[in-house]
């Protein structure tokens, strides 16, 4: 199951189509073959340190990148979309 925060929602109205396409398609698996085997698709999926510890990255492109975080629900994984943004180096 994928929530997606308002912060998402509203990140998501303010990037290129194309950034959109792709987080769906990355929703889209998640919900069709799970959260690990998307791992495995092609999508940088990397945990983060710092500030950030406990939440996950995957790069949507070279400039943006989709932040989330997974939680244990029983035996259902929920995956919290926090935000998409550019990414800065």
């Amino acid at each position: 199951m994928i929530n997606i925060l308002k912060r998402a929602q509203k990140d998501l109205k303010n990037v290129p189509k194309y950034i959109v396409k792709n987080f769906q398609r990355w929703a889209l698996l998640v919900e069709d073959v799970g959260l690990v085997e998307v791992r495995k698709k092609g999508f940088h999926d990397d945990p983060l340190s710092g500030e950030r510890s406990g939440q996950r990255a995957v790069r949507l492109s070279k400039a943006y990148r989709l932040f989330y975080v997974e939680l244990p629900d029983g035996e259902i994984n929920i995956v919290t979309v926090l935000e998409v943004n550019k990414h800065e180096s």
